[in-house]
């Protein structure tokens, strides 16, 4: 039986090598640049940020990481378990006091939920800082299951076949924003959570707030997986092999 300190490293091990091979797939990292990490207090913006700074030590060539927590003015809402993990980290931070949570309040129509709102201030905030410490790249813990779902969702509610990249660059073309982990399985983020014991921040806005499209999106995949159990990585692999030419965008060009 192997020791628990061997599981440990194997884990991050593995993880360490699924980004890395994401990243000499898609140029997610590169020689010099400077990536912020958006750092919410969930399992997978801590995962992400863990994982890069543990990267950071092994790459061939040098990039800087900031981590940057927007701390919105929640009520009943305590960011000092996270401020203290990361002043025991090593790695740069910045805490961005923001009262986003009143402006969502005033701006939220009855039976709506804030979720589309306070992540479009979120990202506001996320890039003015970035720009401000001289960041080219911005890093956010999308996992391979948000990139599987966000494609079924668009699938079956927006008649559209679109996932996530694992780099793009934003309209105004200030930064490129690249999600390290889109092959990370979240199963293995759940794990690293219970090794790394990161002290977890609930928001208290999306608390009790349900995405009743996704949620139905991932226990049918998780009802399919129970007799087909490859099925994510097997979509994953699908979304890297598209064939323009069988499918019927009239606009995409056909190879011949």
């Amino acid at each position: 039986m192997l020791r628990p300190h061997t599981l440990k490293i194997m884990l991050t091990e593995k993880l360490i090598k699924t980004i890395a091979k994401t990243s000499g797939e898609y140029g997610t990292i590169e020689p010099d640049d400077k990536i912020m990490v958006a750092v919410s207090g969930g399992k997978d913006s801590y995962g992400l940020l863990f994982l890069l700074n543990q990267l950071k030590r092994r790459l061939p060539f040098s990039i800087d990481i900031i981590a940057l927590h927007v701390a919105q003015g929640q009520p009943g809402v305590d960011p000092t378990p996270l401020i203290d993990w990361l002043k025991g980290s090593g790695i740069a931070f910045e805490i961005a006091e923001e009262d986003t949570y009143s402006v969502v309040q005033r701006n939220l129509k009855p039976g709506g939920t804030p979720c589309s709102i306070c992540s479009r201030l979120r990202r506001g905030i996320i890039y003015t800082r970035a720009e401000k410490h001289g960041c080219n790249k911005v890093a956010l813990g999308h996992h391979r299951e948000d990139t599987i779902a966000t494609f079924m969702m668009n699938l079956f509610y927006a008649g559209k076949l679109q996932a996530m990249p694992a780099k793009y660059t934003t309209d105004d073309g200030r930064f490129q924003v690249i999600r390290p982990m889109l092959e990370v399985a979240e199963a293995d983020l759940i794990a690293l959570q219970e090794q790394e014991q990161f002290p977890i921040v609930p928001c208290a806005l999306c608390s009790g707030q349900e995405d009743h499209k996704r949620r139905y999106v991932n226990e049918l995949l998780d009802a399919v997986e129970h007799t087909h159990p490859t099925l994510r990585n097997v979509m994953l692999g699908a979304l890297k092999h598209v064939n323009p030419s069988h499918l019927l965008d009239a606009t995409v060009k056909r190879e011949k």
